[in-house]
């Protein structure tokens, strides 16, 4: 398990890797810390220039890792979608094509795969899993990984997160170096490889639809009105709040078939309403119909059923 933090302890881009330290290696010793591990090693390879002032100065600088990563699928390639509460947990495959010297699942190894949002140098803000991806050499060069990415909506995201996250991921060989308790590291004997931008997934705000049509029964011909209330998660306030602006549409379909019709489309008032009136005809069932947005996925109402006399 890892020890979760807020995106703000940090800054830069691999200090997102701070996030991906255990527990019990990040609690081992107070004279090492990890953050400045990383952001040395991605000065030392990349020269990115938010790593500025944690470089390994005269203590050499690592090595290429001869490791890329490929395949990689975060949530079957579909949009993560989060409510208000509880843990969102997305699945995350790759490969990592890798030298023959090269052991990714080698104890002294670390590989993670992370997803983030915002400039590559100044993330704002990063998403990782629970546990460390596990991977299986499935040839002398190459390797196959799966991981989670693991959210907790109520303390990680805000509304500005319903967008487009990018992955990347990293592998670090420490050759028997620890990084946890040597203060002066030989940074020749420490081989790194990253990769940015290695896929994207969206991040999705969960919809809610209701619907009533009422009266009930009806007679034939006269009017029907159908009420609704279309919500979606609201990260920054942990409930769910309505969604305006946007156009649901009305559908029925008769007591005995098994397909919806749209009658009408009807556009959500300022606290997600929903209102309409139709002439009753036959026996059926109405509800509402919602087909998404780039920040919400769509939602259906479960119908309500008008008896028809």
């Amino acid at each position: 398990m890892r020890i979760r933090a807020t995106v703000a302890a940090v800054t830069g881009a691999l200090a997102l890797s701070a996030f991906a330290v255990p527990a019990a290696q990040a609690t081992g010793s107070d004279s090492h810390n990890p953050v400045d591990t990383l952001k040395a090693l991605h000065a030392a390879t990349s020269g990115k220039s938010a790593f500025t002032g944690s470089t390994p100065a005269d203590t050499g600088t690592p090595y290429a890792l001869d490791a890329k990563f490929g395949n990689v699928k975060i949530n079957g390639g579909k949009p993560i979608v989060a409510g208000t509460s509880g843990k969102v947990t997305a699945p995350v495959t790759f490969t990592v094509t890798h030298g023959a010297g090269v052991d990714v699942t080698a104890d002294d190894t670390e590989l993670d795969l992370i997803i983030y949002r915002g400039a590559f140098d100044d993330p704002t803000n990063i998403l990782v899993g629970d546990d460390w991806p596990t991977c299986t050499n499935t040839s002398a060069t190459v390797a196959s990984c799966k991981g989670t990415i693991d959210i907790l909506p109520g303390e990680e995201l805000y509304n500005a997160d319903a967008t487009t996250f990018k992955a990347l991921g990293y592998v670090i060989d420490w050759n028997d170096v620890d990084p946890y308790t040597d203060d002066d590291i030989d940074w020749t004997k420490v081989g790194y490889a990253e990769g940015d931008a290695l896929a994207t997934t969206k991040l999705q705000r969960l919809s809610k639809l209701t619907v009533n049509a009422a009266p009930e029964p009806v007679k034939k011909g006269k009017t029907i009105t159908v009420t609704g209330s279309l919500t979606r998660a609201n990260w920054d306030t942990a409930k769910y709040t309505g969604y305006s602006g946007v156009y649901a549409q009305l559908q029925f379909r008769k007591k005995n078939s098994t397909t919806y019709s749209t009658v009408k489309s009807v556009k959500t008032t300022s606290t997600g309403g929903l209102k309409t009136t139709v002439k009753a005809s036959v026996d059926g069932y109405y509800r509402w119909s919602f087909v998404g947005t780039t920040s919400s996925p769509a939602v259906k109402a479960a119908g309500d059923f008008i008896d028809v006399k």
